[in-house]
C-alpha cells in the first residue's frame, strides 16, 4: 500500500509497507529500494536495492537468470536484508538530535563545486532551535516528516538548509519539510535522488522565498531540471555539479532570475550550449570539466557582439578539451564577459611558455580584467600582450594583403577569421613595420639582446647612458645595473619609457619582478630613471 506525504510508513516483519522507491542507509552507502520480496531458493524477505555508487553494487537487478528490477548501471544493483538497512528518521527528531546538545555549528557558504556549512555560531542549552536561521543537517539519515506544523513551530527563522547526504526520496517528501520555513532562501541538496512529482506546479509554495539551490550529484538530466524549475520561480543561484547532463534545452518560462548556473563536470555537448544563451540575468556560469572543446555563437560575423549570453562577466572553462585558439575568438563576441578561466586546457598546456598563452589571451579577448587566478590585468600587461601579438602575427598579416598604408590594407578573409581582433589592434597601437618582423635566429643570444637609452629627467646635467641588455631580464636587476652605473646607493629607482612607436607616451615600469619583455620594451627605447 501507499501512505500520504509526510507520514511515516508502518513496518511489517521489519520492512517498510510503502518501502519501494523509498530511500535507505546501508553499511555507510545510499541506495533505493526498487523491490521487496523472496529470491529463490533463499528464504525470507529481501529488499533489492539500486546503489548510489554502482562500485557498491554486484548485478544489474537479476539473479541466476530472473530479473527482480532494474538497475541504470549493470553492476549498481544488490539485495540486503530488512534488517541491515536503515530508512532513516523523521526531520524533528534529527533536528533536535543535532542541535538540542551543546556543540559547534557551521555557517552556509557557497561555493562553485558546493555548498557547505562552515563556522555556525556556538549553539547553547540556554539557546533554542527557535532561534535558529542555519540548520545543517547532513549525512543525517532524514526520511522526511510526518508533522504538517510542528517544524513551522519549533523552526520558524531558518534561513539556510543543508540536508545533503540524507534519505528523502521524493519531491514531495522535501517539499513536506520546506513548505513550512517561510523564511527559507538557501537549500543545499546534493547527493540525494529525488523522484520527480507528477505536477511540479502544486509544489511552488514550498520553494517561494528561495534564492539559492544547490543539487550536485543528483542524478539530474537537463529535462528534469527543467520540469522541476517551475518550483523554484525565484532561484538566483544554481549548482548542478556533477549530474547526467549531456544536452541542454532552451528554459521557456523558467530560470529567468538565474545569475549564476555551475555545470561542472557534467558530459555536456558543444552544440547545444547556445540554448541557454537567452538567460537574461545570468552573470556567471562555470563550464569546468564538463569535456567542451569548442563554443560557437554563429548569429554574429567574427568581430561582432553576439546577443547570446547578455549579462554574462564571469566564464569557467577549466579542465576541459579546448586545443584551438578560434574558440577563444568566439568568446570575443559575448558583450559583457571580463572574467575567464582557462587553466588546464590543451591550449594553454601547449605552449612551451605559460605566460606566452596567457598573453595570447588576453590580446584576443579585448574587455578581460581577469584571465585564470591571477590578479587584474593591469594597462601595462594588456599593451604588452597586444603589441607582442602584433608581432607575432606581423608577418602573417603582410603576407594575406596587410600594409601600412590603411588605404591599401586589406587582409584576407581567412586571416581576418583567425585574428578578428588584428585590424583593432593595429588601429590602436600602429601597424608593424616590416623590417621589425624580419625573421631571426630564435635562439641567438644577439637577436635577445635590446640597446637601450638610459635618461635621467629630473637631473639634466647627467649625459645619456646606452646598454644593451637581455630582454629576458627583470626589472629588479636593471635596477641594480643601474645603481652601479649611476652610482645611487639607497636610491628607490622609478623607471619608465618611452616608444618612438607612440609619441609623446611615457608607460610606467611598476613590478620588479616582471621583465623588460613583459612590459614590451623594444630595442631602440629610452628608459627614464628617477628616484627619491
Amino acid at each position: 500500500m501507499r501512505v500520504k506525504d509526510g507520514e511515516q510508513p508502518t513496518m511489517e516483519e521489519g520492512v517498510s509497507a510503502d518501502a519501494v522507491g523509498r530511500r535507505i542507509s546501508c553499511d555507510g552507502e545510499r541506495a533505493t529500494v526498487h523491490f521487496v520480496g523472496t529470491v529463490p531458493p533463499t528464504k525470507g524477505v529481501w529488499l533489492g536495492v539500486e546503489w548510489d555508487n554502482p562500485e557498491r553494487g554486484k548485478h544489474d537487478g537479476s539473479h541466476e537468470g530472473v530479473h527482480y528490477f532494474t538497475c541504470r548501471h549493470p553492476t549498481g544493483g544488490s539485495f540486503v536484508r530488512p534488517k541491515k538497512a536503515s530508512f532513516g528518521v523523521d526531520f524533528l527528531v534529527a533536528l533536535r538530535q543535532r542541535y538540542e546538545k551543546e556543540r559547534e555549528g557551521m555557517d552556509f557558504t557557497i561555493s562553485s563545486t558546493t555548498l557547505e556549512m562552515v563556522g555556525f555560531q556556538k549553539l547553547s542549552e540556554k539557546q533554542r532551535v527557535e532561534k535558529l536561521k542555519e540548520v545543517a543537517l547532513r549525512s543525517s539519515e532524514v526520511w522526511g516528516t510526518a508533522s504538517r506544523d510542528e517544524i513551522q513551530k519549533t523552526a520558524p527563522d531558518v534561513e539556510f538548509l543543508d540536508l545533503s547526504q540524507n534519505l528523502l526520496s521524493s519531491w514531495e517528501a522535501l517539499a513536506a519539510i520546506t513548505e513550512q520555513m517561510e523564511k527559507l532562501r538557501a537549500l543545499q541538496m546534493g547527493y540525494n535522488r529525488l523522484s520527480l512529482p507528477s505536477d511540479p506546479s502544486t509544489l511552488t509554495h514550498a520553494f517561494t522565498s528561495l534564492r539559492v539551490l544547490a543539487l550536485p550529484d543528483c542524478g539530474l538530466t537537463w529535462p528534469e531540471v527543467l520540469q522541476c524549475a517551475c518550483m523554484w520561480p525565484s532561484v538566483e543561484e544554481l549548482y548542478l555539479r556533477e549530474n547526467n547532463i549531456t544536452h541542454l534545452q532552451r528554459p521557456v518560462d523558467v530560470l529567468q532570475s538565474l545569475t549564476h548556473l555551475d555545470l561542472s563536470r557534467n558530459p555536456l555537448t558543444s552544440e547545444t550550449l547556445t540554448e541557454i544563451g537567452k538567460l537574461p540575468q545570468l552573470d556567471t556560469l562555470n563550464l569546468s570539466e564538463t569535456g567542451l572543446a569548442s563554443v560557437e555563437f554563429n548569429d554574429v560575423p567574427p568581430g561582432s557582439k553576439t546577443a547570446m549570453f547578455p549579462a554574462l562577466q564571469k566564464l569557467t572553462l577549466m579542465d576541459s578539451k579546448i586545443e584551438e585558439w578560434c574558440v577563444v575568438n568566439e568568446l570575443e563576441k559575448l558583450r559583457s564577459l571580463v572574467q575567464l578561466m582557462l587553466q588546464r586546457n590543451p591550449l594553454m598546456e601547449r605552449e612551451r611558455n605559460p605566460q606566452t598563452a596567457c598573453q595570447l589571451a588576453i590580446a584576443r579577448v579585448g574587455q578581460l580584467t581577469k584571465l585564470n587566478s591571477t590578479s587584474e590585468i593591469l594597462p601595462a600587461e594588456r599593451r604588452g600582450a597586444e603589441l607582442d601579438y602584433i608581432k607575432m602575427f606581423g608577418r602573417q598579416w603582410l603576407e594575406s594583403g596587410g600594409h601600412q598604408d590603411p588605404e591599401k590594407n586589406n587582409p584576407s578573409a581567412e586571416f581576418t577569421t583567425q585574428h578578428p581582433r588584428y585590424m583593432t589592434l593595429i588601429q590602436k597601437h600602429g601597424a608593424p613595420d616590416e623590417a621589425e618582423l624580419r625573421v631571426e635566429k630564435p635562439f641567438a643570444l644577439k637577436n635577445q639582446l635590446l640597446t637601450l637609452t638610459f635618461l635621467c629627467p629630473d637631473d639634466p646635467d647627467r649625459k645619456p647612458i646606452q646598454k644593451k641588455i637581455p630582454c629576458s631580464m627583470v626589472v629588479q636587476k636593471v635596477k641594480g645595473l643601474l645603481h652601479r652605473l649611476l652610482k645611487l646607493p639607497g636610491a628607490d629607482l622609478r623607471l619608465s619609457y618611452t616608444c618612438s612607436r607612440i609619441e609623446g607616451t611615457e608607460i610606467e615600469i611598476d613590478n620588479d619582478m616582471k621583465t623588460l619583455q613583459f612590459y614590451s620594451v623594444e630595442d631602440g627605447d629610452s628608459v627614464l630613471v628617477r628616484w627619491s
